[in-house]
């Protein structure tokens, strides 16, 4: 007997209600277009919700309509370009299930035959209301005897099909609904991708944001291994909006908490987690990750990674991705900034103002034209500071522990001290290692010129504070611009430095990237990348993974396999596949001194006893199925 799938149209098979496009349509360049859709969306609502009478509904909808069957072919165009996204994905289960699918909708066969038909339903399997003309076409009613005219009529309409099997109703309204209240459906799926009705959800047996979910429910075929509403994605401190926004639109379930949380906390709320969204103060610890027992995905969202442990992250098989360019302008400008205001001693000439002195003189106020300086660190930011300091007239000197190209005229040091030696402003742009600690001290600064400058807009340990205070104090170093500091407060408050009070000091609260343009920045690239690993499987821009960039997949599951990087893993796995009569379409590999990264591509459908087997090959970290 098995199942038999029950599917309205409107605002589930569709993301619109069709007499609402419809309206939308014929009422194009009327005056009061605006106010009779309105009217009519609002009518539709009061309908579908139960609060009139659905035969009332229709015909004050149609009356306000005013449209012509010509009006119909137009309406089927816009119909086919509104499918609901995860109906669109998953055309295979129509197509494969077609004996079993039924449409029974309060909309009109006229426009729901046409766009099913592409869905391997035929007309005698879609119960709707048709159309009434007159002679010259116009819309002017619907056949009232027709049972789905009339309140309530879909219970009706499933009465008389007498459907063997369980029935299982999809849909979006308190109409569908009423099929299972009254018995002759035995499950009711509200469909919530589109409109979530509050009457609809607080009666189902599962909300269904997606057809994904309803088919894992199921347990039938479908677009992808695992519904997306159930990959859970927690994002801390504050992220800008549109990650939230980006992540949710694809289908994932998300959370936004404002502040970071302490270990404790995190380890009680990383429980069932797969994606963990962070910036700079939330620490990734290991404890943490042992808690963490869903976690696939650390997206931070900042340059630095010093708060992930990375090494564990790997040995766990969680991958970490970063946002290393998308705030690299907004610090360039503010050290650009920093350096005139510095040169000029526009900070000093400032605080007498504000305090009610006028103090003017041209001592110690230069123009940075002719002048050196030399940029530690030629990385995306140090490069991008080269060309624009290059384009103010500022000489350009850089040093850094790799090999880098210049850009511009910009000359390379070979050392430390030389670029020391012959800076007027040194401006710091190294990364968190570890080994970075103090990296400007006492020596380094008394290599500098006298009188120079110095910025640091890098990470706070790399410089040796009370060193600079003291270069500051005897004048050794006539002023320095401090973003970041050794120990920064995990929210907005108290905060004391003895860098304080001192003059021609600039100094920021590690601001040197939180700029709105690079905080949107950030929140389509770290996004983007989690979801092209959740979704696909690849690892481009990972910081502690190995990198693949995978080709779009289709008609075809997708096996991505993490484990310690031993002799004869591969061999272990495509003997299981060999085993099971796997066909493989794709083999990727990417290993690296610890772990090795498998993907593989298979094109037929395979015995849940694969996975199984897959789980069990020696020095497995992570298996995930795709597809």
């Amino acid at each position: 007997m098995g199942r038999k799938y029950v599917f309205d149209f409107d605002s589930t098979l569709t993301r619109v209600e069709a007499l609402d496009v419809l309206a939308e349509m014929t009422l194009q360049g009327k005056s009061n277009r605006d106010e009779v859709i309105n009217e009519i969306q609002k009518i539709t609502n009061l309908g579908i919700d139960g609060d009139i009478s659905f035969t009332e509904s229709l015909e004050r909808r149609i009356r306000l309509l005013k449209a012509h069957k010509d009006d119909l072919d137009g309406l089927v165009g816009e119909l086919r370009q509104k499918i609901s996204k995860s109906i669109e994905s998953n055309k295979e289960f129509f197509e494969k299930f077609s004996d079993d699918i039924y449409v029974i909708s309060c909309g009109f066969k006229e426009f729901i035959d046409p766009i099913v038909a592409e869905y391997n339903i035929p007309s005698d399997r879609v119960y709707a209301n048709t159309f009434e003309f007159d002679d010259e076409g116009n819309i002017i009613g619907f056949d009232e005897a027709n049972p789905l005219a009339s309140h309530n009529g879909k219970i009706e309409c499933l009465k008389q099909l007498d459907l063997d099997g369980e029935v299982q109703v999809i849909g979006d309204g308190y109409s569908d609904y009423v099929m299972r209240e009254a018995g002759i459906a035995h499950k009711f799926f509200a469909y919530t991708e589109n409109v979530h009705r509050d009457k609809a959800a607080n009666n189902a047996d599962h909300v269904t944001p997606n057809l994904d979910e309803f088919l894992f429910v199921n347990d039938l075929p479908r677009n992808i291994s695992y519904p997306k509403n159930r990959i859970k994605i927690l994002l801390l401190e504050n992220v800008h909006p549109a990650a939230f926004d980006n992540l949710s639109e694809d289908g994932f379930a998300v959370e936004l908490v404002k502040h970071s949380l302490s270990e404790d906390e995190l380890i009680e709320k990383i429980k069932g987690v797969h994606v963990l969204g962070i910036r700079s103060k939330t620490q990734v610890t290991q404890r943490v990750l042992d808690a963490a027992n869903k976690l696939l995905v650390v997206g931070a969202f900042c340059i630095g990674t010093t708060q992930i442990d990375l090494d564990y992250c790997k040995k766990k098989g969680v991958v970490v991705f970063n946002a290393p360019y998308s705030n690299t302008r907004s610090v360039v400008e503010l050290a650009i900034g920093q350096i005139i205001m510095l040169m000029r001693n526009v900070f000093p000439r400032s605080t007498e103002i504000h305090s009610g002195k006028w103090n003017k003189t041209a001592i110690n106020s230069r123009e940075i034209r002719g002048k050196n300086l030399g940029i530690i660190g030629y990385g995306n930011i140090g490069k991008q500071l080269s060309v624009l300091a290059e384009a103010m007239g500022m000489r350009v000197y850089y040093y850094d522990v790799d090999e880098k190209l210049a850009l511009g005229n910009a000359v390379q040091c070979q050392s430390l001290e030389d670029l020391l030696n012959v800076s007027d402003v040194v401006s710091l742009h190294i990364d968190d290692n570890k080994a970075n600690e103090n990296f400007i001290g006492e020596r380094e600064i008394n290599q500098m010129r006298d009188g120079a400058m110095l910025l640091n807009l890098s990470r706070g340990f790399v410089v040796d504070i009370p060193a600079l205070v003291e270069a500051l104090k005897s004048g050794k170093l006539s002023g320095a611009a401090v973003d970041v500091y050794p120990e920064e407060p995990r929210s907005n408050g108290a905060f004391e430095t003895e860098l304080q009070g001192l003059s021609n000091v600039i100094l920021t609260p590690h601001v040197g990237g939180s700029t709105e343009e690079a905080q949107r920045n950030i929140a389509d690239f770290v996004p983007n990348k989690i979801m092209d690993y959740i979704n696909s499987g690849n690892t481009v821009d990972a910081v502690n993974f190995p990198n693949i960039r995978l080709p779009k997949q289709v008609n075809a599951h997708r096996f991505l396999h993490i484990h310690r990087n031993v002799p004869g893993i591969m061999a272990n796995i495509n003997e299981v596949l060999a085993k099971f009569e796997m066909n493989i379409t794709g083999q990727y590999l990417s290993t690296d001194n610890e772990v090795g990264y498998v993907i593989t591509d298979l094109d037929k459908e395979y015995n849940k006893e694969v996975i199984r087997a897959l789980k069990q090959v020696e020095h497995t970290i992570k298996f995930r199925v795709l597809y």
